[in-house]
């Protein structure tokens, strides 16, 4: 954020921008507006009536180092100023979108620099607010991004988990033949065995597939994977009830448990591909 408008307060319409306090207020209440949203605005309020090129705003609010979508964050903190300030791409009364160009804000602004507070010399420097690094929020989920590392390894951990499982219950497909005998007929005993036999089958490839595709970071992996989720979804949940076959030894309070960590597994898998792979959308 530029320096000229650091310390000041600026107006327009029923809204207040508070950049020393970091706030957004209607009519003096204040507004939900933090991260790379405020920030956007901060810039566009500094430039009103003046054209900001995405590229300026990339500049200002990224830095080079740092690995984000720029496209999709950038879309999604415009988005997020415009349902919070009640405006729209179609008929702008504060943003207006310049195809291929950049945004500006078109309502008046009004800047004031608050009253000085005389304060105290501190027994220790402060250290300066621009020293002060504020961690990249994820522009979707809104907390803050991980290391792609950290997500990557988790993500790849969980497909190794049911790798195991896949090949674990093919190894004693004849110990879950025994234990279905004991509690269901024939008829739901062989169907069980093929269901097993042809899951395992398919989960085998598909979670070599993606395994190999976060180890070796595809660059489309999010978009891949997201085709993918409701077949990973429904096949995840059919070996969600794979602890209920060892229920004799382990009690049902324990394969209940179990079960119902494997149920929420898929979408722990999704959460993480989406912040280790953020998806481009379409213009505003």
């Amino acid at each position: 954020m530029a320096s000229s408008t650091n310390g000041r307060i600026v107006r327009f319409g029923v809204f207040e921008l508070d950049l020393n306090a970091g706030e957004l207020r209607k009519s003096g209440v204040k507004m939900r507006l933090q991260g790379q949203p405020f920030q956007v605005l901060a810039v566009l309020l500094e430039r009103a009536g003046e054209v900001v090129s995405r590229e300026e705003l990339q500049q200002k609010l990224w830095p080079a180092d740092t690995f984000v979508d720029f496209d999709h964050s950038l879309n999604t903190a415009i988005n997020k100023v415009r349902e919070v300030l009640g405006d729209s791409a179609s008929s702008p009364r504060f943003v207006e979108t310049l195809a291929r160009r950049g945004y500006r804000f078109i309502a008046p602004v009004q800047k004031e620099a608050p009253p000085q507070i005389p304060e105290p010399a501190p027994t220790v420097a402060p250290v300066p607010t621009s020293q002060v690094k504020q961690p990249a929020l994820h522009p979707e989920l809104e907390v803050p991004i991980p290391r792609r590392g950290l997500t990557r390894g988790l993500f790849a951990l969980i497909q190794i988990m049911y790798l195991c499982f896949y090949v674990a219950a093919l190894i004693r497909l004849h110990a879950i033949e025994d234990i279905a005998d004991n509690f269901l007929p024939s008829w739901g005993a062989i169907t069980l065995i093929i269901a097993v036999l042809i899951t395992a089958g398919v989960g085998i490839p598909l979670r070599l597939y993606l395994l190999t595709g976060t180890a070796f970071d595809h660059a489309r992996m999010g978009e891949k994977f997201r085709k993918l989720f409701p077949f990973v979804l429904a096949l995840d949940q059919l070996w969600a009830v794979a602890p209920f076959l060892l229920m004799e030894k382990i009690g049902l309070g324990a394969a209940f448990a179990a079960s119902a960590a494997l149920l929420y597994l898929p979408f722990s898998e999704r959460t993480l591909i989406r912040m280790a792979y953020h998806q481009p959308i379409s213009g505003n």
